[in-house]
């Protein structure tokens, strides 16, 4: 069995990691930590739950050295992951002399002036870093390491180019690190412009059975709200995560379980990020039991103590059904993934038992309430509208 102790690590990091309780490394840190170690360009193949910002984090975090100014650049697509990733250097840190700084945008640019000319590490999001690339605020000629962290989402949003311009501020010989759940299209430019004969460290898919139970209903359209709310009602569950394929219908499932009495919060990519930061801040507090999330918007966020995934919708992507699903069962913790399969999601579904080999059970419809579900609630800003009062007719 390997241990963290074999690669080599500083005795301070392997002294944060069993605080952490971090007893042997995952699939994807077992790969990549010896290569980043070793300064190698990587391509990392994870997903989400697999433990990959240990896998980058800690050898970058060994390779570091005090008084040498700026020498890590990590890339995040969203606000919420940079500062969850610099979180987690920091835990992994702590026992060492390295300063993490998180920029990204929506907030002053004074504090992060500051923070950055301290930094040994800097976490950023591509659009404000590039701003004060531009403004000459900071220097990135020192840099040995750059992470490009869920690369795929990155180019999903449309930060490419903004990533191009980064890069360029960088020293040509610097590593490279890339990151994300599936790396084709633009993310082959990357590679094949700037890194060097990059090698692959890939996690596998495994689902232990004993922990994550999988289950399936065939259900109507018309009558999957119903079900969900007769099974957060019906299921012992502790904190849930309703996930949607669209931003319209995770709106519209909120508004209607607040209509039935279930108090949630959402998440989708078209939330201001203050909004989103709060909702997160609320479920992991355990405030509020029950999270609907639009997948993209949920991709890497760290979110804990999950009993329950419900699929409320099928994504046309069978590798996001296994985002969705590890969410849940981490940690050495039980879970339940359920999905709510309508006749036109069977065949996106049925690419998941291809792919993966993964043979979700068929549950029996059991006799539930139907309940009206409700198309007309319209939200600014990612909370509920009170809907509008007809004006009393004049006599």
């Amino acid at each position: 069995m390997v241990t963290f102790a074999d690669f080599g690590l500083k005795q301070e990091l392997l002294r944060a990691l069993d605080d952490l309780g971090f007893s042997e490394p995952t699939a994807i840190q077992e790969q990549a930590v010896p290569l980043v170690l070793a300064g190698e360009d990587v391509i990392g193949m994870s997903y989400t739950g697999s433990g990959k910002t240990a896998a980058f984090g800690v050898p970058l975090l060994h390779n570091v050295e005090d008084g040498y100014g700026l020498q890590v650049l990590i890339l995040s697509p969203t606000r919420e992951l940079a500062v969850q990733i610099a979180g987690e250097l920091e835990k992994f840190g702590k026992y060492i002399v390295c300063n993490v700084a998180t920029v990204y945008g929506g907030v002053a640019y004074e504090p992060q002036l500051r923070a950055m000319k301290e930094a040994h590490v800097l976490v950023a999001t591509p659009g404000r870093l590039l701003d004060h690339l531009r403004q000459g605020n900071v220097d990135l000629s020192g840099i040995f390491s750059t992470v490009l962290d869920e690369a795929d989402k990155m180019v999903e949003m449309g930060f490419i180019e903004d990533v191009e311009d980064i890069l360029s501020y960088t020293p040509e010989d610097r590593q490279l690190l890339l990151f994300g759940a599936t790396l084709a299209g633009e993310i082959e430019r990357i590679k094949e412009q700037y890194m060097f004969e990059p090698k692959v460290a890939k996690a596998t898919l495994h689902v232990d059975d004993d922990l994550l139970r999988q289950y399936y209903y065939n259900v109507r359209p018309h009558e999957k709200f119903s079900l969900l709310l007769h099974l957060l009602r019906k299921e012992r569950t502790d904190q849930v995560m309703v996930f949607c394929s669209t931003r319209s219908t995770v709106e519209l499932v909120s508004d209607n379980l607040s209509l039935q009495g279930v108090e949630n919060v959402i998440i989708h990519g078209k939330m201001a990020q203050n909004s989103r930061l709060r909702a997160i801040s609320r479920f992991n507090r355990g405030e509020v039991k029950v999270l609907v999330a639009s997948a993209v918007a949920a991709r890497g966020l760290d979110i804990k103590d999950v009993s329950h995934v419900f699929n409320y919708d099928v994504s046309q992507d069978p590798q996001e059904y296994v985002h969705r699903i590890g969410r849940t069962a981490r940690a050495g913790e039980s879970g339940k993934a359920i999905t709510l399969l309508a006749p036109q999601d069977h065949d996106a579904f049925s690419l998941v038992f291809r792919n993966y080999g993964i043979s979700p059970e068929e549950l029996p419809c059991e006799r539930f309430r139907r309940v009206p579900f409700r198309t007309g609630a319209a939200r600014k800003n990612g909370s509920a509208r009170r809907p509008r009062r007809r004006p009393t007719p004049r006599r």
